[in-house]
């Protein structure tokens, strides 16, 4: 990773640090927004996340969708809701067009517009919230305006999902492949908060007290956590390649591994907390949920299986 990567990814760390407490992260899922929108400006304004994929020339800060992955995954290990992904994603979709759209693009590099990108209508990211819509299919993108939404009750509360429909649309241009670069977004964001969520257990396990010793200290749960960490290393460098190499089998590889990984981690967190981490109060729940919500998120690992199966076949 280049230092340019490394003080992006402690400045938004230090941010998250500061300003997104498990408290603050339950007030902004809970806002009327779904996010902190003070954080958020911050995140803009300070680090400049919403402009990183987006040109210089457009307002942006010229970077690569690596630059974008570092900030979501930094953002997903306390599960800080932002409008992030679907920006990004409408940012691609704007930059792909024939003729892309620079007043669009310059008010979603600056944090005043959101995006959305639609690839399944029922279940949009950001799709509550967004100013500006793209739809992609695979072979067109689509701009969408006086779109009516409907709000979804979702499993995972820090992620808002929304039914949308268009009141117009007008086709933009070739899709680029957004489908590929949504699934390795969602694998960087997955891989940071199973790691995150893996941290957290092996701290409860050597604070909790049972027969008078802490319970990290048993040998069958230092097993398992080990075989977690392996498991999390592993999935981390299949993510790190298609972050490195986009396409679409590299894409459908992170997004499946991660998806099983993190879902594993959040599995044996559940378990080795015990009772608590089924309460509200715990936040081990919340990222239970983030697992299961994200597996299915965009389609399931069954549905990368299948796309795997007929670019090896």
């Amino acid at each position: 990773m280049s230092e340019e990567r490394d003080l992006l990814r402690d400045t938004v760390a230090a941010l998250v640090d500061k300003h997104a407490t498990s408290t603050a992260v339950r007030e902004a899922m809970a806002s009327d927004r779904g996010y902190d929108e003070a954080l958020w400006q911050l995140l803009c304004e300070q680090v400049g996340v919403a402009a990183l994929v987006v040109p210089e020339d457009l307002g942006g800060a010229g970077g690569e969708l690596a630059d974008a992955a570092v900030a979501l995954e930094e953002l997903a290990r306390n599960l800080v809701p932002t409008p992030l992904f679907g920006t990004t994603l409408a940012e691609l979709a704007l930059l792909a067009c024939d003729q892309p759209d620079a007043d669009a693009l310059g008010a979603l590099a600056e944090g005043s517009s959101i995006g959305a990108v639609v690839f399944d209508a029922e279940y949009v990211v950001n799709g509550d919230i967004a100013d500006i819509v793209v739809a992609a299919d695979g072979a067109r993108l689509t701009r969408w305006t006086g779109c009516t939404v409907e709000p979804h009750q979702t499993m995972d509360p820090t992620r808002r999902l929304a039914r949308v429909s268009p009141g117009a649309t007008a086709d933009i241009g070739a899709d680029p492949g957004l489908a590929d670069a949504a699934a390795i977004l969602l694998a960087a964001e997955q891989i940071g908060v199973a790691t995150r969520c893996l941290e957290l257990t092996v701290e409860y396990t050597k604070e909790r007290v049972q027969f008078g010793r802490p319970i990290g200290s048993f040998q069958a749960l230092k097993h398992r956590m080990a075989d977690l960490y392996v498991r999390v290393q592993s999935t981390r460098a299949v993510v790190d390649e298609a972050i490195a190499e986009p396409s679409a089998t590299t894409a459908a590889l992170a997004r499946f591994s991660a998806s099983e990984t993190f879902s594993a981690v959040a599995a044996e967190a559940v378990q080795m907390h015990g009772g608590i981490a089924i309460t509200w109060e715990h936040d081990i729940q919340l990222y239970f949920k983030r697992a299961h919500g994200s597996a299915t998120l965009l389609g399931p690992p069954r549905e990368q299986l299948r796309r795997l199966e007929t670019q090896i076949l």
